[in-house]
């Protein structure tokens, strides 16, 4: 037998389950389909959310599905494989439950793919950090260097100077010729010794990062090291349910108006699949909007519905 809610809610991270709260509030019939992936999960605390600062992200998302649940809304461990649409969303389970929704949340997220660099993977979200405002006051003061991927790494190391005097762009990817005249004052200024040359290993010891070794044998000691991972944006569902994508430096995301809304009737994007830069506190208020604005979009269509007959 097929199920039917109101709405059902892809991905139980913060935008997800800030989705699910507004509309089991609104007393909206809700299912979260959560696949318990989520992004943050090699971090030991996030930082910068207002009440939450230095939580572990595993602590906040039990709570928040706690929260959802005073309310009725339903959370199963689960993953969405497939999802069509007629007049409502018929939405398939890898556990081979079928539900149907008359409005649906894609709250994927994002996944990081970081540099092939041995050592970097397993390091991350400890001293291996991508992000200055997540990570940037646990690190300050301490030996810093940063992975260059792109042009753009130059950006990250004079942001990093914010944090740590002590800041080494490893150009690794870049070619010393790619970076311009400004590039070189800005960082000349902000006190960025910039080194040539690939990384060939990230170096660790008693559980800490202690320096990386390029390919020529020279070991740089570094306490942290900022990367710049690829993410890819978890946006599959949305391709599937034929939602118009935008290209970004970042990915491709979709085409959404200021609610979370995309360009398929009743098919809503919130938090990182829906833009690259969403921190979880942002994600959180993207859940929210996308899921007060459902609730006024079926409010009005059920009046509308009764008014015609």
């Amino acid at each position: 037998m097929t199920e039917t809610y109101e709405v059902v809610v892809v991905g139980g991270g913060a935008a997800g389950l800030s989705a699910a709260l507004v509309l089991g509030r609104a007393r909206r019939r809700t299912l979260v389909v959560d696949a318990g992936e989520p992004r943050n999960a090699p971090s030991a605390h996030l930082q910068g959310y207002l009440s939450r600062d230095g939580m572990s992200p595993a602590e906040f998302l039990a709570v928040g599905r706690e929260e959802i649940a005073r309310y009725g809304v339903e959370l199963v461990r689960d993953r969405v494989v497939d999802a069509t649409r007629d007049e409502d969303f018929t939405v398939v389970l890898a556990s081979g439950r079928t539900v149907r929704a008359r409005q649906l949340v894609v709250a994927t997220g994002l996944k990081d793919e970081l540099p092939p660099v041995p050592g970097i993977a397993e390091r991350f979200g400890r001293d291996v950090i991508h992000c200055p405002y997540c990570h940037g006051w646990e690190a300050r003061d301490r030996a810093t260097g940063v992975l260059a991927s792109s042009p753009m790494s130059v950006h990250q190391a004079l942001m990093v100077t914010q944090w740590s005097k002590d800041v080494r762009l490893f150009l690794h990817e870049v070619r010393e010729t790619e970076l311009t005249d400004e590039d070189r004052r800005r960082l000349a200024a902000a006190g960025v010794t910039v080194v040539p040359g690939a990384v060939a290993e990230v170096l660790a010891g008693e559980d800490r990062l202690t320096g990386v070794r390029l390919t020529d044998g020279t070991v740089h000691d570094r306490e942290v090291l900022y990367v710049a991972p690829r993410a890819v944006p978890q946006n599959d569902l949305l391709v599937r349910l034929g939602a118009e994508l935008r290209e970004t430096p970042f990915g491709s995301f979709p085409v959404i108006d200021e609610r979370g809304l995309t360009t398929v009737p009743g098919l809503w994007a919130a938090g990182n699949v829906g833009g690259f830069a969403e921190q979880v506190v942002n994600a959180a208020s993207r859940g929210y909007r996308a899921g007060a604005a459902i609730n006024g979009e079926l409010l009005f269509a059920d009046l509308d519905a009764a008014v015609r007959v």
